[in-house]
């Protein structure tokens, strides 16, 4: 099972509603799950995912199994302190660097 579905389930779970229902609230076909769950297709539309993401709060990457946005901040406060707005292009510095060095330790 695809990870981003696992995460979708997941977090259906803890609004206590079903897929079929979140699908329903957000005007997806609830097939377009099941086809990506069972793996008849590889992924979910860009659309799709953007809705599915607006829905719950929760960024596309989070989706994916990337950190929550409650856990990103907390990360960004702590590596570059409160003092200041970190734009995206530091904090993608920031997780190159952190994927690189995840990489390096495995050599």
């Amino acid at each position: 099972m695809p990870a981003a579905y696992e995460r979708i389930e997941e977090l259906c779970k803890e609004r206590k509603i079903t897929v079929t229902l979140m699908c329903r609230q957000c005007g997806i076909p609830r097939s377009s799950l099941s086809d990506y769950k069972t793996g008849r297709v590889q992924s979910l539309s860009a659309k799709a995912l953007a809705k599915i993401a607006d829905y719950f709060g929760v960024s596309v990457d989070y989706l994916y199994g990337g950190e929550s946005p409650a856990v990103e901040r907390e990360l960004k406060v702590a590596l570059f302190g409160g003092d200041g707005e970190v734009t995206d292009e530091m904090w993608n510095e920031v997780k190159r660097y952190a994927q690189y060095v995840k990489e390096k330790g495995r050599k």
